[in-house]
């Protein structure tokens, strides 16, 4: 891989990386099987590029953290107010987000910010200029991840975590679920959707499509992270989170540089996801057949 290359996944997996704690957020600590994502990514990109064009790139990122929050609060009241099941009230919401974004821009499918203002422009004539695409978006997925982190370790948020694991209980505790879920969700669609901005103006355009497979790119980055790096401890699988998302970009850099058609990429992404799933049953399984081939080696040994 050249270091260009290098250079771009890793850029691309830290932007990504705030996308996946949104999705740890609500597939793993809630628990609650979230579709909005696909939606929400857009409409934080849509947010960012009106803002953008407009002169006003920062102001964007923070009204797409907003706007992205709301849509995930709507998810939450369909379900828990209206009873809608978690996965039917994230395809409604993703479904009628794709409206909603087309008319924040404009009814235009595409947006192109070539030559705008964005927020990398922060460091225009300094001497890391060059490194502002990296940077930028680094200090804010290290200011938000010791944000997530101290906020989950706050009596609110132990109770959301705890909702994820038995509802039920944390209910007989007194504590009210249908905040927890409303706040889990609305802090996971909030950052998803600052994702989407960081992206629109990393990439000089927001495209209404770009959104479609993101929920398959988050939890690919939390299975990955999860799966190589360990969830020991909660910074830990915070840290897991972040570095899967870089993992996973990376793999899809030497994809690509091995010559992988750029359409094949959802396959690819839908591929890992399905193997890092299933792999604690491939080690329980290898186990199983590493301890049989002993016990047959010892008793033919024994003979």
């Amino acid at each position: 891989m050249s270091f260009m290359a290098f250079q771009g996944s890793i850029e691309l997996g830290i932007i990504y990386a705030i996308m996946a704690l949104g999705v740890f957020l609500s597939f793993r600590t809630l628990n609650f099987p979230d579709l909005t994502v696909d939606g929400s990514f857009v409409t934080g990109a849509a947010f960012s590029a009106i803002f953008c064009v407009g002169g006003y790139p920062e102001l964007g990122l923070a009204v797409a953290l907003l706007a992205g929050g709301l849509a995930g609060c709507v998810t939450a009241l369909m379900h828990t107010k209206l009873e809608i099941q978690p996965l039917l009230a994230g395809i409604l919401v993703m479904l009628g987000l794709y409206s909603v974004n087309l008319k924040i821009m404009g009814t235009r499918a595409n947006i192109p910010l070539i030559n705008k203002t964005t927020v990398f422009s922060l460091l225009d004539g300094t001497p890391l200029e060059e490194y502002a695409q990296l940077l930028i978006p680094l200090a804010i997925l290290i200011i938000l991840l010791l944000l997530l982190f101290l906020f989950l370790k706050t009596k609110f948020g132990f109770a959301l975590r705890a909702t994820g694991d038995n509802a039920q209980m944390v209910r007989a505790l007194g504590v009210n679920t249908d905040t927890t879920i409303l706040v889990g969700m609305a802090l996971s669609n909030a950052l998803v959707a600052l994702a989407g901005a960081l992206l629109a103006q990393y990439q000089s355009f927001t495209d209404i499509g770009m959104g479609i497979g993101m929920v398959v790119i988050g939890l690919a980055s939390v299975i990955i992270g999860e799966v190589v790096f360990g969830t020991r401890s909660l910074m830990r699988r915070l840290v897991a989170v972040t570095l899967g998302a870089m993992l996973y970009r990376m793999i899809i850099a030497v994809a690509l540089e091995m010559g992988m058609p750029a359409t094949d990429l959802k396959l690819v992404s839908a591929t890992l996801v399905a193997l890092a799933l299933a792999m604690p049953v491939i080690r329980k399984k290898a186990g199983y057949y590493k301890r049989k081939m002993t016990a047959q080696g010892f008793s033919q040994g024994g003979k």
